[in-house]
């Protein structure tokens, strides 16, 4: 994990791991044998270049122990994959879920990492014969993959964005059916700057409502933060980064926006406790 001190400036995460598990989740470690509040989510979770992402600011809300299991990108393959998750995760009140891109998970279409999700591995027979005229060993991210796929191919890439919207689906019921006890959903829409745009759509990337309605039934709740047009034009500001990291902390959602996540999130959160 040495991406995360690349210079002065840069926050100490306190990376640790939780039992067995090979993952780092943010810091500083957690008693587990308690009661708490469980904060499942990718980076926006983890809180990328922000001193007090939202977990923190919640636990502060509530006063009452929010564990943060944020990952560095993560998909739905980082959690639904961890054999120490119902272990880790059964002494819960509730489970905060953030959903999660479709992109970033493998498929019948090619593999990611299964922890850092986020890293294109190799593509499939099926890939292959779709895009017979692609040569994928020129991708290592799937957003670079799935960017230029889309412009290359746009009819064909249709066919790439329905499986993997089903695999999202079965994907998820398959986490929440593993998480034990209560679980919240949380969907944060996408917090970029309004004036930038992506031609993948916005975060999180290719879910959709009906995606969101399927898997609804499973949790008790759902929240949706849609991050306002100020917290998402603050750019960098209140953010820590060595000299380095400016480029990624653009693209990570600032102090204001985990501020609005948890004044969301605790008035539903504190119904469970």
């Amino acid at each position: 994990m040495a991406f995360e001190y690349t210079g002065s400036g840069a926050l100490d995460y306190f990376p640790c791991r939780y039992g067995k598990s090979k993952l780092l989740f943010r810091g500083p470690r957690r008693d587990l044998t308690r009661p708490f509040v469980a904060a499942m989510g990718g980076s926006e979770t983890y809180g990328k270049f922000v001193a007090e992402p939202w977990p923190m600011l919640l636990e502060d809300r509530l006063e009452f122990p929010v564990v943060n299991f944020g990952y560095l990108n993560a998909g739905i393959d980082v959690f639904h994959s961890e054999p120490q998750l119902p272990e880790a995760t059964k002494s819960t009140t509730l489970s905060i879920i953030q959903l999660l891109g479709a992109p970033n998970m493998s498929n019948r279409f090619y593999a990611v990492h299964p922890r850092r999700n986020d890293r294109f591995l190799r593509a499939s027979n099926l890939m292959r014969a779709v895009f017979n005229d692609v040569d994928f060993t020129e991708f290592n991210f799937t957003r670079h993959m799935l960017s230029t796929l889309q412009a290359y191919a746009p009819d064909r890439f249709d066919t790439l964005v329905t499986e993997l919207r089903v695999a999202w689906v079965a994907r998820m019921r398959g986490l929440l059916e593993r998480v034990p006890g209560p679980k919240l959903l949380l969907w944060l829409g996408d917090y970029r700057d309004p004036l930038s745009s992506d031609p993948l759509g916005a975060e999180p990337l290719l879910v959709t409502q009906a995606m969101v309605d399927e898997i609804a039934p499973l949790a008790q709740g759902l929240v949706k933060v849609q991050p306002s047009t100020t917290s998402r034009s603050t750019g960098t500001v209140g953010m820590h980064f060595g000299p380095m990291e400016e480029p990624a902390a653009q693209t990570m959602p600032g102090p204001l926006v985990h501020q609005e996540i948890a004044e969301a999130l605790a008035p539903v959160v504190r119904k469970f406790l």
